[in-house]
């Protein structure tokens, strides 16, 4: 076959002479004749949840020696979850963007993309997608589970848990400082089912990672042999031309969605999911999600919705075997990075603690899954995570307590004035993909003090930004349109009845449709939305498209593909 960097290296004009000279460094003649393998990688000390991907891309490139290629490290753009400001999701479409455009413009003949922290693997995801040669993703894999008070401690879920004990008064706030040291035990990601956790799961029933790996801990010995196969497999991918057109259909998505449920996963995939299919030119919508989603059982006893955390997903059988339970409600048809489909990986899959990953009969929940709301409220949709909601809120309606920015929040929530009670709705505006910008992990926002000191523990919240996979309560999120795209979020006040139906699917406010169109928006909401005048930040909320769509760039929408037109001079 004719690999794709032939076009620099073949040949014995200048510019030929030129790409070989400057990539020689010891190399021997033939190398340029063999698949140039890109390894992105997003390990960065900023990224702590990525920081051992350099050990890991060695491996990598050892198997990438041994199946005859040429490995080349790219480091691209890496964002820390726990780190950056304002948000990481501010600039998952940058890092996609940029790694899109370094592959194409890089004599690579394939790529392994090294993901771990959240907005890693979606970027990467979406690069390969647009630019399309063959790739493999490779996750950096969860951490062990540290202990606090002879309990194992959750990533992000017991963070939230803690610091509302704090504030409910029943954990010091020394305790609170002395469990910090506890939480992050080792290297990897987060433990629990949280965003990082979800979309390598996700990644791997999509079809685009080598078969149980996901889900491997980072300091798990055979994380580096995955690797190191990961690496043969990505030279096999080159020489086959398996490229992620070829392999990734709507069936693909669908499995993803059916595993995205049976592990009780991170809101955060919806958005993550609909970008990368419109990388790919697949049609699927929040409808999807609902249609696939909710007839799959939660199967995985996993944090936030359940006990137990990722280690012991991998103890158990992993996630082969937990895919193994609900192998009837997958697509045979859809392939992987293998070339075989993913239903062939599960032969031999084998449950070895029911209690983390639950027989059908005694699932965490009946019916998994995201339920996609609309209503007068989300005229374009909303989300819930039923397996993180209290089951006697699921429907529920109450007067809306309003909030025009995560700063009014904060300044009023535990105001002892505060008009609110646990039938209240607290509702967080001018937090979507424009309005923050990048669509803040803020929705879950924290409960009153005082109804917490009152022994409160979950009440509705709605908002049109996101929050942490980590997370746990009766959350609606990703309302659509956004407040700061004119969406009627912007118009509700406080006081107006709010009305939540999961079972119907609805979400609405109890305001006559005429009222509700002739309201202004909130101006205390308009006057806290963010102008940029320079900068990414400018260039996003100018293109930047609503959640139910994927939040992408509208220009970024669809392939490229991999031709560079003109030459290098």
């Amino acid at each position: 076959m004719q690999l794709r960097s032939a076009q620099w290296y073949t040949g014995d004009q200048r510019n030929s002479y030129i790409h070989r000279a400057w990539m020689r460094r010891g190399l021997p003649a033939d190398a340029f004749s063999r698949p140039q393998i890109a390894i992105a990688n997003t390990a960065s000390d900023l990224t702590p949840c990525n920081s051992h991907l350099d050990e890991v891309a060695r491996a990598v490139a050892d198997g990438v020696h041994t199946a005859g290629g040429v490995p080349l490290v790219l480091p691209v753009v890496s964002l820390g979850e726990t780190q950056v400001r304002p948000t990481a999701m501010l600039w998952r479409n940058m890092a996609a963007m940029a790694t899109e455009e370094m592959l194409r413009a890089n004599p690579v003949d394939g790529a392994v993309l090294l993901g771990g922290c959240d907005k890693t693997i979606p970027s990467l995801l979406m690069a390969a997608a647009s630019v399309d040669i063959p790739s493999v993703v490779l996750p950096g894999g969860p951490m062990l589970t540290g202990t606090f008070r002879g309990q194992p401690l959750g990533c992000g879920t017991d963070v939230w848990r803690l610091s509302e004990e704090v504030r409910a008064g029943t954990l010091s706030p020394e305790g609170f400082t002395l469990s910090e040291s506890s939480m992050i035990r080792s290297r990897g990601h987060c433990n629990t089912m949280g965003t990082a956790s979800t979309m390598a799961v996700v990644a791997e029933a999509l079809g685009t990672v080598m078969p149980g790996v996901a889900g491997t801990p980072a300091p798990d010995s055979r994380l580096l042999e995955a690797a190191h196969a990961t690496g043969r497999l990505a030279v096999e991918m080159v020489l086959a031309d398996r490229r992620p057109s070829t392999f990734l259909t709507r069936a693909s998505f669908e499995n993803a969605i059916v595993a995205l449920a049976a592990v009780g996963g991170s809101t955060n995939a919806v958005v993550h999911l609909l970008a990368i299919a419109g990388r790919l030119g697949v049609e699927l919508d929040l409808d999807d999600f609902e249609r696939v989603g909710a007839r799959v059982p939660v199967l995985a006893d996993l944090q936030p919705a359940g006990r137990f955390l990722m280690d012991d997903l991998h103890r158990a059988g992993g996630l082969l075997a937990l895919l193994n339970e609900v192998r009837d409600l997958l697509d045979p048809s859809a392939l992987t990075v293998t070339g075989q489909p993913l239903v062939s990986h599960l032969n031999g899959a084998t449950v070895y603690d029911p209690e983390v990953i639950r027989p059908r009969e005694r699932p965490l929940m009946a019916e998994g899954g995201i339920r996609a709301l609309r209503g007068n409220l989300a005229p374009s949709g909303a989300v819930i995570k039923p397996a993180a909601a209290s089951p006697h809120l699921m429907r529920h309606s109450g007067p809306a307590v309003v909030f025009d920015s995560i700063e009014d929040f904060r300044a009023r929530i535990d105001d002892p004035d505060l008009e609110v009670d646990a039938s209240s709705v607290l509702v967080l505006r001018g937090c979507g993909p424009k309005g923050y910008p990048g669509m803040p992990e803020v929705a879950n926002m924290p409960l009153p003090k005082k109804l917490l000191e009152a022994g409160v523990r979950d009440m509705v919240r709605v908002c049109d930004g996101r929050m942490s996979g980590t997370a746990y309560g009766t959350v609606v999120l990703h309302v659509s349109p956004e407040a700061a795209a004119g969406g009627p979020l912007a118009k509700v006040r406080t006081g107006d009845i709010i009305t939540l139906d999961v079972e119907a699917r609805r979400i609405d406010v109890e305001v006559p449709e005429a009222e509700l169109a002739a309201r202004e928006p909130s101006r205390a909401m308009l006057d806290a939305l963010p102008r940029p005048r320079r900068g990414w930040q400018k260039l996003y909320i100018e293109h930047v498209m609503q959640a139910d769509t994927g939040a992408d760039l509208d220009f970024l929408v669809g392939s490229s593909g991999s031709e560079v037109t003109r030459e290098s001079h």
